[in-house]
């Protein structure tokens, strides 16, 4: 049958209808990706672009730091103490290069493995630097299965180079290290520093070089550099620097190396000898209380593993010292016209104070006594009987003045004041103890900074080892002066010095001995002031009866001083030399003399009366 021509046109209708309402639906998705599209370029280019930008300047630019130069440690006469030099430190990428060579080698049979290869690397580095590694010692750091490894010592950096231009695949790493040219010489005061990978610089780890690490140390500056996309090589010619360095500066010391290494020697091997567990030495000048020289009996190389004895005794250690305290009572009783040098006390064997009988080291009844004999045979019961008569509070006074219980601020670690009992704590008994050194305690370096005090005409200049900074730039700033602390009058410091010449005294007889005449000079007016203190019994908590300190306090020449020196002997025995320190002193005050060319005294030391019966 015919088909209805009405009917062809409803479907041609339709199907036209449906074509453009698909059209206009694509057209419309078409629209709404292109608004998308121009929105999130919109955001891309504009919202976003400095974060996006900056996330691919982080993937491509490589921040490193440009280490400081680290300044130097020079002494008074600028000899080189403590000084810093480049060198570098080998790495390698194990894995990295097995698997290099491997395939290589599967590739080309000709070409050698990576144990070949590994071998003929460590031969090249082992000869290259003789004596610092072995064959071995890089063949184990090679065959490691590690991604990345360091090995050997720091080395020079021309001989990095060699090494790394035969061989790309070992890298040297920037490193910085610290020379010390003369060894453990002053090691407890200056310390040691070494290349911190944290930091990316030598830092102080102990004595000055961590106590002055941040004027030595400097500040580091950074530099940043181009690397290729997913990789840490650097693109030639796109280093650049964003901050530069700045160097540290020196540091100078009071200290004479000369006289350093000479006392230090000394005071080794006098303690050996002595049987001492320890032994300390200080050097003041008299008029400015610098440090010439500070030693201890052991040290440590801060060239090679610090082990062993970092500290500094002669400052960080107190201990109880004996008679040299005697100069308290000494200076206090002139200063207030109490007694005279020359006034015939007698003395009795032993004297009550409280509840605390006090003897003589040696036995005796009632002898007479000059007020210098008292200091010159080392009396405690005289000492307390003209302690007494200056009473406590001065005597507490003028201990404070001395510089006793509070650090001297010389400014190096870890510092100690010692001890002197606050005036309220007192028992009936302490005044038995404190005049004669027990009951309280100082370091070698405050007992020397007492005499210094009496050899200044009665002014004490706080003792001071650093003496200046130098600038990167040679600008040169002194360190600040402590002030001054007048302690007695210069009158009174006079006439205690001049008492004090008796200690070193011999004769004439046996009533004229003074007890440090082991400690004279001839040629040179000598004063000082032993001193033997019992030390603490731990078994008892009483003090023993056989371990002692051993000081001695002098200063030379006596008539004109140049030079005070404080000795300590810590629990010396079984020798000549381990009942006094006076010897020692003699040694380093000949040395001081001829190494200053100091004059002699113009007259020797007059002979004083200490015992009139």
């Amino acid at each position: 049958m015919p088909r209805r021509p009405q009917a062809r046109g409803r479907t041609a209708r339709t199907n036209v209808a449906g074509s453009n309402r698909r059209l206009l639906v694509g057209r419309l998705l078409m629209v709404i990706a292109l608004l998308v599209t121009g929105a999130k370029l919109v955001q891309v280019q504009g919202v976003e672009a400095g974060a996006l930008s900056s996330q691919a300047e982080k993937q491509r630019i490589t921040k490193d730091a440009i280490p400081a130069d680290r300044g130097s440690i020079v002494d008074r006469n600028t000899n080189v103490l403590a000084f810093s030099s480049e060198a570098r430190q080998l790495y390698a990428n194990p894995r990295q290069l097995t698997k290099a060579f491997d395939e290589q080698h599967a590739k080309d049979p000709s070409k050698p493995t990576s144990a070949q290869y590994k071998q003929e690397i460590a031969r090249f580095i082992a000869k290259t630097l003789p004596g610092q590694i072995t064959e071995q010692e890089v063949l184990d750091a090679l065959f490691k299965d590690a991604g990345f490894t360091y090995f050997g010592p720091e080395i020079d950096p021309s001989k990095a180079n060699q090494i790394t231009e035969k061989y790309p695949h070992i890298g040297a790493e920037y490193r910085a290290t610290r020379e010390y040219p003369a060894g453990n010489l002053a090691a407890n005061v200056i310390g040691a520093a070494n290349w911190r990978m944290d930091e990316r610089k030598v830092q102080g780890q102990i004595g000055l070089e961590a106590a002055m690490d941040d004027v030595l140390g400097g500040r580091n500056g950074t530099k940043v550099s181009d690397t290729a996309m997913g990789s840490s090589l650097v693109i030639p010619g796109t280093e650049r620097e964003l901050e530069p360095a700045t160097p540290g500066s020196d540091v100078q010391l009071t200290l004479d190396s000369d006289l350093q290494y000479m006392v230090q020697r000394e005071v080794s091997d006098y303690a050996a000898r002595a049987g001492a567990k320890n032994a300390s030495a200080v050097v003041l000048d008299a008029k400015t209380g610098e440090v010439y020289a500070l030693a201890n009996d052991k040290t440590f190389d801060p060239r090679g593993p610090w082990v062993g004895n970092l500290g500094n005794p002669a400052v960080t250690t107190p201990y109880e010292p004996g008679s040299v305290n005697k100069v308290i009572t000494a200076a206090g009783a002139i200063e207030n016209n109490l007694v005279k040098p020359d006034q015939v006390l007698q003395v009795p064997g032993n004297i009550k104070v409280a509840d605390r009988t006090v003897g003589d080291a040696w036995e005796h009844g009632t002898i007479g006594l000059t007020f210098t004999g008292v200091l010159g045979k080392s009396s405690n019961v005289g000492t307390l009987m003209v302690a007494q008569q200056l009473g406590e509070q001065r005597w507490y006074d003028l201990a404070k003045a001395f510089g006793l219980g509070k650090p001297t601020g010389i400014g190096l670690p870890g510092e100690s004041g010692g001890s002197l009992p606050a005036r309220e704590n007192w028992s009936g008994s302490s005044f038995a103890n404190l005049p004669i050194g027990q009951g309280l305690s100082m370091t070698v370096l405050q007992m020397a900074g007492m005499y210094q005090a009496i050899a200044n005409d009665g002014v004490r200049m706080p003792p001071r080892i650093i003496e200046a900074e130098i600038g990167p730039d040679g600008k040169r700033v002194e360190r600040p002066r402590p002030e001054p602390v007048r302690v007695v009058s210069p009158q009174t410091a006079h006439t205690v010095k001049d008492m004090l010449r008796a200690v070193v005294q011999d004769g004439p007889g046996s009533r004229n001995d003074g007890t440090g005449s082991d400690a004279a000079l001839p040629g040179y007016q000598v004063s000082g002031k032993t001193g033997t203190a019992q030390q603490i019994d731990p078994a008892c908590r009483c003090y023993s009866q056989s371990k002692y300190w051993i000081t001695f306090a002098g200063m030379v020449p006596a008539d004109n001083p140049r030079f005070v020196v404080g000795l300590m002997l810590d629990a010396p025995s079984g020798s000549r030399e381990s009942t006094s320190a006076a010897p020692l002193f003699n040694t380093i005050a000949s040395f001081l003399t001829q190494r200053y060319q100091i004059p002699l005294s113009k007259e020797q030391s007059p002979v004083q009366m200490l015992q009139v019966q």
